[in-house]
């Protein structure tokens, strides 16, 4: 009898979080258990970004509940993301390392652009079309709108407003005037602007609504009027209810859940200000979303492939020397091959070292003149498809002292991981650079290399050294370099 192995894919939001389980069968997922925990994280964001220890500890309990379901899965066959919340608080370390002691997974934090990525494959693989959609999805802190065709996005954005902030900033009593939605909806509205021109340029056929707030609201449009679908003129009325009963508490809406109360005001506000900046005509409602697209590309195994695709694109935008990059990639290879066992590097460190190899050079575009700098800044604020806030930040590190001197300050406020792993990426890299500066592979020396715990091995042909005094004067700088790293570099003497 055929087994199909379980999948499992973790939602860290703003205002809920969710798990969902599944399996692949002939190409097409099955979903076999869902649950949804409220936790309300973005109601527990002070002014200065710091999430309170009431919501830690409501999140925290959650995760133990997570943790008893998915006992027994392999750690790659679980995805876990945290949004909006997770992403902008400040004490966010803090948090990891106590949700670490209590859900054995590794929790992803992802930019607001992967986010809407993700939401988007999760529309796009449950509802197919031959024309631009546009996907709305509003969560707890930020709303993301995304213009795609097929399985491909266009156009892809996160805006910092959610329905918990904005009903926190103009509805936190619950008291619904009219007053106070015309300030909401100019917020939104606002923050909309921005991007409005561009997408509607771009265009769209059909506009396609996810998650609570907008099925909320659907289920509401069902009840009073009996449509299936949301237009301006439905939302209005929606809000007309809201206004005359004061409060959702009177509105005596089956549709309308107490646990939506806090927030359906302002998720409102969010979508009459999307409907009229954009110009919106009609949106429906489709049940997949975040988690739904971090199952496909499980399913599909296409994690790497998206991320080489990323890596290639932004080398292809900025012109860099893709031969040259090779030649440091292979070296890499053969580096990593001869220390693997001593310094314990995986696959996915040598493809880091791979993809840090292939963009280090992206800031050519800007100068020569530290172009460290310029490369890394490129990496760091750029949009990545299919990487997550920390491998981004860790890819840009490496860039940004790929070369010259090492800051240990500046590295230590970059690098969140364990700093001496970090170290022998880094020596690596270094050294593979430098080994192709001149840029002609025939001109590049048989070396071997012993890896220590804290120390790095040298050892070129015979004689090789003494005939490239300049390349030794590099190893010499590179010793004095790597003491930031507390790593010694040691080669043969001369003369």
């Amino acid at each position: 009898m055929t087994t199909y192995p379980s999948i499992a894919a973790v939602d860290l939001g703003s205002n809920s979080f969710h798990l969902v389980v599944a399996r692949e069968v002939d190409g097409r997922l099955q979903l076999l258990h869902k649950e949804k925990q409220r936790v309300f994280l973005a109601a527990g964001l002070d002014e200065q970004f710091n999430l309170s220890e009431e919501a830690i500890e409501r999140a925290l309990h959650v995760l133990q509940q997570f943790a008893a379901t998915l006992q027994g899965f392999d750690k790659h066959s679980v995805q876990v993301v945290a949004t909006y919340t997770l992403r902008n608080c400040r004490n966010i370390r803090d948090f990891l390392a106590r949700a670490k002691k209590v859900f054995p997974f590794k929790i992803n934090v992802i930019s607001g652009q992967e986010e809407a990525r993700l939401i988007y494959q999760g529309v796009a693989n449950h509802i197919h079309s031959e024309d631009n959609r546009l996907v709305i999805d509003i969560g707890g802190g930020s709303t993301e709108l995304i213009i795609g065709k097929h399985l491909d996005h266009k156009l892809l954005t996160s805006r910092n407003i959610g329905c918990v902030t904005l009903s926190n900033g103009y509805f936190q009593d619950l008291k619904m005037t009219a007053k106070r939605f015309a300030k909401a909806e100019i917020k939104a509205e606002q923050n909309i602007e921005a991007i409005s021109a561009s997408y509607r340029k771009a265009g769209w056929q059909t506009c396609i609504g996810t998650s609570g707030t907008i099925k909320t609201l659907c289920a509401i449009a069902q009840e009073l009027f009996a449509q299936d679908t949301l237009t301006l003129a439905v939302l209005e009325q929606i809000k007309q209810r809201l206004i005359e009963a004061d409060s959702p508490h009177t509105l005596n809406l089956k549709a309308l859940p107490e646990e939506r109360y806090a927030s359906i005001a302002g998720g409102l506000s969010i979508l009459i200000g999307a409907f009229r900046q954009l110009n919106i005509d009609e949106l429906t409602y489709c049940d997949n979303s975040l988690r739904e697209g971090l199952l496909q590309e499980m399913a599909q195994n296409d994690e790497f492939d998206i991320r080489t695709r990323t890596i290639s694109a932004v080398g292809d935008h900025y012109a860099v020397d893709k031969q040259h990059a090779e030649h440091i990639c292979e070296t890499l290879n053969q580096m990593v091959d001869m220390v693997r066992q001593n310094w314990a590097l995986s696959e996915f460190d040598l493809q880091v070292l791979r993809w840090a190899a292939r963009l280090h050079e992206v800031g050519l575009a800007i100068n020569s003149s530290g172009i460290h700098k310029h490369s890394a800044y490129i990496v760091l604020n750029a949009q990545l498809p299919g990487f997550t806030q920390e491998q981004q930040q860790l890819l840009g590190t490496l860039i940004r002292f790929h070369r010259k001197k090492i800051k240990r300050t500046e590295l230590s406020a970059m690098v969140e991981a364990d700093l001496t792993h970090f170290a022998r990426l880094l020596t690596l890299l270094r050294l593979a650079i430098l080994v192709h500066q001149k840029r002609q592979i025939d001109q590049v020396a048989k070396f071997t290399l012993e890896a220590m715990d804290d120390s790095l091995l040298l050892t070129f042909e015979p004689d090789w050294l003494a005939q490239h005094s300049l390349f030794v004067a590099d190893l010499q700088q590179e010793q004095t370099y790597w003491k930031t790293l507390n790593m010694t570099l040691m080669f043969p003497s001369v003369g």
